[in-house]
């Protein structure tokens, strides 16, 4: 991976106390304040369908696509979880090239590290 080579990460939020609305609630203010951030995009993942009744573009609750450059990366994931500890009971799971995370920061960035070596001895 180089420097410049962008990254599609795809991040699943999640809170012990939050359902339906809620969760789409606390998803949509991570994506706001994401935005806010030196990130190249950062969207709700389309869904398929709408549930009977609603209105507006099908999304799947609780997921946002994110794209950003490595360079940035290690502060998407401090800041991520620093969010994350602002709410009871909210988890953020971090997916893409090949990889689901769910810890620390620090764990993540030793995750990327090791496959951007393995991926190299290739």
């Amino acid at each position: 991976m180089t420097n410049n080579e962008q990254l599609e990460l795809y991040l699943e939020v999640a809170a012990s106390d939050a359902m339906g609305e809620e969760l789409d609630s606390i998803t949509r203010q991570l994506l706001s304040e994401l935005n806010e951030l030196d990130i190249e995009s950062a969207s709700l993942v389309k869904g398929t369908e709408l549930p009977e009744g609603a209105k507006g573009d099908p999304v799947t609750i609780g997921a946002i696509v994110l794209v950003v450059l490595p360079s940035v990366l290690p502060k998407i994931v401090e800041f991520v979880q620093a969010w994350s500890l602002r709410g009871n009971g909210r988890t953020v799971k971090f997916k893409g090239k090949g990889i689901e995370f769910e810890g620390p920061p620090e764990e993540f960035l030793k995750l990327l590290e090791r496959l951007e070596k393995e991926k190299k001895k290739k």
